[in-house]
């Protein structure tokens, strides 16, 4: 499928990735302009690219930047039973393959290639910079989940009950949780539309899925002084599904020399679809400005090396005519 509006080509396939499942895959492209950069996203848990990212890929589009997304295994339109993910490395690495595959095309290797995950999807974003530390050139992370909040992680001992059932009943839907979509998506509206898209799980989390999210969130965590990418993280300070205080120990703990931490007092989890109108306006007014200031940057770094590449062949001709 694809189509044009406003200025925005849509487009849409299926691929497969390395164990042989169908992914579903998207991208929203500027129709009149070369692109500034790529931008990959990484969704939410529970969520999915093409409906709940559409706001997201149109602005960025619009603002010049190809953006693509891919719903993971158990997530929207791809394979896998819905809400359930057995292994996170292997989210990690399907995200890894089909980004990377689309970065390295010929039209694209030039192209600066940014990281941008929502929640769980900052998980991602962050794990895939872990595993090819120096291939991605940034990330905004949005609410990113390097922790999950302690009013919605389960008790200590429920926690150590579950992870043991996990190798009995994985699939099972009985984690203990609240709604998430009430406590993350302050406009009503957009919660309706959730619970309205057949494409996002509104189950409880699956005993597998629930261990391998604190398993991951806890591990990032204790080693959230590795990250290294230039960053932008935005966080809703009464966000209640992932701690803004674990985003400011990532901004102050990270080794990036390129980073900035936004908290929007008032503001709720899901910054990006859901919040009110004029704050969603806020927080994309931030984000393009800082995509737009490392293109520049991008930008006067490839002058100054195309400036001292012809410098140096200048050097190299007049050495040779005055021999």
């Amino acid at each position: 499928m694809a189509y044009e509006i406003g200025g925005v080509r849509y487009e849409e396939e299926f691929v497969l990735n390395s164990r042989g499942m169908k992914f579903f895959t998207c991208r929203w492209l500027p129709a009149n302009c070369e692109l500034k950069a790529l931008i990959f996203l990484c969704h939410g848990y529970a969520m999915e690219s093409s409906i709940s990212m559409k706001g997201t890929g149109t602005r960025l589009a619009k603002a010049g930047y190809g953006v693509y997304g891919m719903d993971y295994e158990g997530h929207g339109k791809s394979s896998g039973l819905q809400g359930y993910v057995p292994n996170f490395d292997e989210v990690v690495t399907d995200c890894s393959d089909y980004y990377t595959r689309i970065s390295e095309r010929k039209e694209n290797m030039e192209k600066l290639r940014i990281l941008m995950g929502e929640s769980m999807g900052g998980a991602v974003a962050l794990l895939l910079h872990r595993k090819k530390p120096t291939f991605w050139d940034g990330a905004v992370l949005v609410a990113p989940m390097c922790k999950i909040a302690d009013d919605v992680r389960p008790p200590a001992l429920v926690v150590n009950i579950l992870t043991k059932l996990c190798r009995i009943i994985p699939t099972w839907k009985i984690i203990p949780t609240p709604d998430i979509i009430d406590v993350a998506f302050r406009d009503p509206e957009v919660r309706q539309e959730i619970r309205s898209n057949p494409y996002c799980y509104k189950g409880r989390p699956r005993l597998l899925t629930g261990n391998q999210l604190l398993k991951v969130s806890l591990d990032l965590e204790q080693r959230l002084k590795e990250v290294s990418i230039p960053f932008l993280i935005v966080h809703g300070a009464e966000d209640k599904v992932t701690d803004p205080s674990v985003s400011n120990m990532l901004y102050e703990s990270a080794c990036s020399k390129d980073k900035s931490f936004k908290l929007y007092p008032g503001m709720w989890h899901s910054l990006t679809y859901g919040e009110l109108p004029e704050n969603i306006d806020m927080v994309f007014e931030d984000v393009t400005s800082w995509l737009d200031d490392r293109v520049a940057m991008r930008e006067t770094q490839f002058e100054h090396e195309q400036k001292f590449e012809n410098d140096e062949l200048l050097k190299g001709k007049f050495a040779v005519e005055t021999v």
